[in-house]
């Protein structure tokens, strides 16, 4: 085993991240929830991921899977394995960190920019502003010992740095036009009106450049984890 991915929901998956293993012929493993797929042996896992989904981290007494995956996931970083959460995922390892998680103050989904905050050298560096797609209800404080890495206007954590090799992404930079279509069609009844949701047609018109934007700036994340 190699790389393994928390998979929460089947329309949530790698996207870009897919390809970009793939092309470094990295193996990839899972374990999907909602199919009731075990734990795996934490021992071969070289890389963690840890995707989306439109439930809470604090729903744990109706998806009783999430205590373990939690528990799981803070043992990962306990032994220094590299660990990518993105949106669900971010939350996750907030909570597996022991932040709190909680309903934002607003919905934020589409494309908005997220900013760089200051931070050491010694952790992964966003561009000053770059437009990162969202679609997300809650947020989460950050957590002890973690560094803050971006914000939006929205969303003051959009992501944090945790060690040497644990990011937590509240923006999804892995999105492509399949991955958001999918969103569209399974979430679209959350495209209500509000400051920082767009509408469907707007979503669904976006260029490929936006996803190419992204999708690279998601290499180099993936880049400065495997590298650590």
């Amino acid at each position: 085993m190699d790389v393994h991915v928390f998979q929460h929901v089947p329309f949530e998956g790698l996207g870009s991240i897919d390809a970009w293993l793939e092309d470094r012929g990295r193996t990839v493993d899972y374990t999907r929830f909602f199919a009731n797929d075990p734990l795996p042996p934490i021992g071969d896992i070289k890389l963690l991921i840890a995707m989306g989904g439109p439930m809470s981290v604090n729903d744990e007494l109706t998806l009783s899977w999430l205590k373990d995956e939690k528990q799981f996931v803070r043992e990962a970083i306990l032994r220094d394995i590299p660990v990518l959460g993105i949106c669900l995922g971010a939350q996750l390892v907030a909570s597996a960190l022991g932040a709190a998680v909680y309903r934002n103050p607003t919905k934020e989904i589409g494309w908005f920019p997220i900013q760089s905050v200051s931070t050491p050298e010694t952790v992964f560096h966003f561009p000053p502003e770059c437009l990162a797609f969202h679609w997300h209800g809650e947020t989460f404080d950050l957590p002890p010992g973690a560094v803050q890495l971006a914000r939006s206007k929205a969303c003051e954590n959009q992501a944090f740095q945790f060690k040497h090799n644990v990011i937590g992404l509240q923006c999804h930079l892995e999105t492509t036009p399949e991955g958001m279509a999918a969103l569209i069609n399974n979430c679209g009844g959350e495209l209500v009106t509000g400051a920082y949701v767009q509408a469907e047609a707007s979503l669904r018109a976006t260029p490929i450049s936006r996803y190419d934007g992204i999708n690279q700036l998601m290499g180099d994340v993936l880049s400065y984890l495997i590298e650590s």
